[in-house]
């Protein structure tokens, strides 16, 4: 058997970055110190998608929650066994990976299940650091 796609990647990354709101890493990142200096719970939440091996290697922007790509979709449904109460919070949900084609991709999917506020980090994690936006060690 042949493998003929019908999209390419490049054409769902396409799609998806011309319906999904996106955040810039500077808007983020002034949205994370008001987060941090907030006695409230915060009102954004930043979701790494990357695989275990980059967070390690990278390291994470602070606070971040690791949601592995392959799991995301049953982590959002409320009604899924391996569902999380965090994408119950009212909070922007910031999807990053390194360069944002899998936020892209992911935040696209978020929408389509019904989370609100769901962003892509505009650049990823690459366009994070380069602004100096803070990262910290994952698991420590």
């Amino acid at each position: 058997m042949v493998f003929i796609p019908r999209k390419t990647s490049q054409e769902m990354l396409a799609e998806a970055e011309a319906v999904i709101p996106f955040i810039s890493v500077e808007d983020a990142l002034a949205a994370a110190e008001i987060a941090q200096t907030s006695t409230e719970a915060a009102q954004i939440e930043f979701i790494d998608l990357r695989v275990l091996r980059e967070l390690y290697k990278s390291g994470v922007i602070r606070g971040a929650r690791s949601v592995p790509r392959g799991l995301l979709e049953f982590w959002l449904d409320q009604d899924s066994p391996y569902g999380r109460d965090v994408f119950s919070r009212e909070a922007a949900f910031v999807f990053y990976c390194d360069n944002g084609w899998r936020a892209a991709l992911a935040t696209k999917l978020a929408l389509e299940m019904g989370l609100q506020n769901a962003l892509c980090l505009r650049g990823g994690l690459d366009a994070w650091v380069e602004i100096g936006g803070p990262v910290e060690p994952y698991g420590w």
